[in-house]
């Protein structure tokens, strides 16, 4: 039997409240919330001046496992996730080979058995070549579907530029569909324009320009209008425009929306301001776009138009990223630090607390039909972070855990620091330190979409 651990005098950010008690971990799962005498058996851990809440669950990333594990694996990117409190993730299908099929997804799951610290879940890749093998599954299990990153692979790849396979997935697929929302026509327009006045060294703080307002903008607005003659299940990926933002609702609850959104947090971070200072170390599809859009997504994501955050961490090697405009890959890690992120908000009144634990921890849980995480409630798997809200720290290169060893936040000091994590009752991470001894467990997906 695993040993209990009692976490004493916290204040607990939980389903819109904050307040002080104590939370014992028995067998993995949250046992009881309350206030407890301590007992002889106990592992006490002190929360005295700490916020505790739930495990942050990051809706997309890239761990590039298999077949690209030289940026990164799922052991080393989830080592990072845990150090910045993520305890939970799902990854994206462009790995080597694409996971197109139920056959690859289950030796990826088998991978991330032997090697993730964190819990872990991945999308099924879908395209237009293996969409009928798509429909044909009972995707009502899935946690979701995705294009995302298969434009990669090859061009045509993106359902926002194929609506009648967007439209033939809407049809029939019963899990939510993740879509990357840019129109391909208007970006290769845009780059041959670039190209013929720069050649193959544009400057990079035409990114945002080369992928555009109008090609996110058209791309959602097509994907809406087919998902809803479907009734389909559609969340668009990193968000990255204010105009898009107007395109979603936030007069119903998030469990009855069928469209659904959320923003990466170094679209809120970053804006066309830092190409002069970061260039191609901030290049990401869809880009970082202006400060008004920096802000609109804010607005967006306090007023519940947008419902989740991401990293969308997506490791290069530096050989890879310091290349030319049109060689430079696009992506970069920021899984070990989206909520000291999304906390630096805090501490200038951006955010609440509790908004940030609904968009990074209740509201993926409940979009993704998670059983039994994202919340602190007994009966919950104990998936818990406590965070000293009055400790600086300065990210540099030798507390990065990345494989590909850098981080566009490099010199960025944080005014937080996540000291203890805790995966299924494990603690796994203690003030840098890790306990490597368990593995995360799989992702379980409660009942089907109606």
């Amino acid at each position: 039997m695993n040993q209990k651990i009692l976490i004493k005098n916290t204040t607990i950010v939980n389903e819109g409240k904050s307040f002080v008690g104590d939370v014992l971990i028995a067998d993995g799962l949250i046992k009881q919330i309350g206030s407890m005498a301590v007992e002889p058996d106990f592992h006490v851990v002190d929360g005295t001046n700490k916020h505790l809440i739930p495990g942050i669950i990051d809706g997309q990333v890239h761990f590039r496992d298999p077949g690209l594990t030289h940026k990164g694996d799922l052991y080393t990117e989830s080592k990072a996730a845990i150090a910045g409190g993520v305890t939970s993730f799902i990854d994206m299908p462009n790995t080597v080979p694409n996971i197109l099929n139920v056959k690859s997804l289950e030796e990826k799951n088998e991978i991330a058995s032997k090697k993730s610290l964190a819990n872990y879940g991945f999308f099924l890749g879908v395209n237009g070549d293996n969409i009928d093998e798509v429909i044909a599954t009972d995707t009502s299990q899935l946690l979701g579907v995705s294009d995302d990153g298969l434009y990669f692979t090859k061009k045509g790849n993106l359902l926002a530029d194929n609506p009648e396979t967007m439209e033939k997935l809407f049809a029939n697929c019963k899990s939510i569909i993740a879509i990357h929302s840019e129109k391909e026509v208007i970006v290769e327009q845009n780059e041959n324009t670039f190209r013929e006045k720069y050649g193959e060294d544009v400057p990079v703080k035409f990114h945002p320009i080369i992928r555009s307002t109008e090609g996110c903008y058209e791309a959602t607005k097509r994907a809406i209008e087919l998902a809803k003659k479907h009734n389909a299940r559609l969340h668009i990926l990193h968000l990255t425009t204010e105009a898009e933002t107007h395109l979603f609702q936030n007069d119903i609850p998030l469990e009855e929306k069928r469209i659904t959104t959320e923003v990466s947090v170094h679209h809120l971070w970053f804006s066309d301001h830092d190409y002069d200072r970061l260039g191609v170390l901030i290049k990401w599809n869809p880009a970082i776009k202006t400060e008004k859009d920096k802000h609109g997504l804010m607005a967006a994501l306090l007023d519940d138009r947008i419902d989740i955050i991401t990293t969308d961490h997506a490791p290069h090697t530096l050989e890879e990223k310091q290349k030319t405009y049109f060689q430079s890959m696009s992506g970069a890690p920021m899984v070990q630090h989206s909520l000291n992120c999304m906390l630096e908000f805090y501490k200038q009144g951006q955010i609440s607390l509790e908004k940030i634990v609904e968009k990074m921890c209740h509201n993926p849980a409940k979009m993704y039909r998670m059983e039994g995480r994202g919340f602190i409630r007994e009966g919950y798997y104990a998936d818990l972070v406590l965070v000293d809200l009055n400790s600086d720290w300065t990210v540099h290169k030798d507390n990065l855990l990345y494989k590909c060893g850098w981080s566009p936040l490099e010199g960025t000091t944080f005014q937080t620091a996540i000291t203890h994590t805790f995966v299924n009752g494990h603690l796994v991470f203690d003030h840098g330190s890790f306990n490597e001894n368990k593995r995360g467990l799989q992702i379980k997906v409660l009942q089907s979409y109606s």
